[in-house]
């Protein structure tokens, strides 16, 4: 485990601004997704650092969603966060064939990407929770920095591949508190980040947390993204199991079929009136 050095930021008293508006959802398998697009969820980001209201952001793939129906704990933290935006694109197509308007799918890794962008403008601070091991914290601390000049990374943790104790994670809450972060960016993948974004939200005071799973390792270089093709056509699942086929396959296999299935039930329901 690896903590990044943190700065101590210390700002004058002001009057807080209003707590940003949730935004509005609809069930798909019973898990709510926000009705939401990438500019919107900054807002509101922006809206949640400026009001210090205290929150957390999910984001959501099929594997999300199914992981749900078998994890009462995960679905607990889901339903628990400000809003889960629809990341993977037959979210999207399901959404949409619910009668809901969608643009476009919030994909974790842009969304924090455009997030870095605006930062660097408005200088809102990010800690960076998650990574492989502290020299992926240490690339993907120095990827951000490099493309995005002027963002401020005030501190990161690298966590153990093992169930945190309880000094380990008052250590944590600590180290966050004293970095002065606006936002946590949290890449320990699902089901952990919900979990852990849930059990630490009231021992935290930044404004905004929000799991960005893979997110860390592709911005890190570690992980390659799928081609924006595939991304379009609902078949990055393929191109990520070709990548890791050992550790996703019977994620995939498994959760795939049962998705279809299940929503398949919810649609016919949807166009019955029921």
């Amino acid at each position: 485990m690896s903590t990044l050095n943190t700065m101590s930021n210390t700002a004058p008293a002001a009057r807080l601004a209003d707590p940003p508006e949730p935004p509005q959802s609809a069930p798909v398998l019973g898990v709510p997704l926000a009705l939401i697009d990438y500019e919107r969820t900054l807002d509101w980001i922006e809206a949640a650092v400026k009001s210090r209201h205290r929150g957390y952001v999910c984001v959501a793939a099929v594997h999300t969603v199914m992981a749900c129906q078998e994890d009462p704990d995960l679905r607990r933290a889901v339903e628990g966060s400000d809003f889960t935006v629809p990341d993977g694109q037959p979210l999207v197509w399901a959404l949409r064939a619910l009668g809901h308007k969608l643009s476009d799918r919030v994909y974790g890794p842009t969304l924090m990407d455009k997030a870095c962008a605006r930062a660097a403008e408005t200088g809102q601070r990010f800690y960076l929770y998650g990574g492989r091991n502290p020299g992926a914290l240490a690339q993907l601390t120095r990827t951000l920095r490099l493309r995005y000049p002027g963002l401020k990374i005030v501190g990161g943790y690298a966590p153990p591949f093992r169930p945190l104790t309880e000094a380990e994670e008052e250590h944590i809450a600590r180290d966050i508190h004293r970095s002065g972060a606006d936002v946590v960016w949290v890449g320990v993948g699902v089901p952990k980040q919900e979990k852990w974004m849930a059990r630490m939200r009231p021992r935290l005071e930044t404004p905004v947390l929000i799991g960005v799973g893979a997110a860390f390792d592709f911005h890190a270089g570690l992980v390659p993204q799928a081609p924006a093709a595939m991304q379009r056509l609902g078949l990055e699942w393929l191109f990520r199991m070709a990548q890791e086929p050992r550790r996703l396959w019977k994620r995939y296999a498994r959760y795939n079929p049962l998705f279809v299935a299940g929503f398949a039930r919810q649609y016919v329901r949807h166009r019955l009136g029921r």
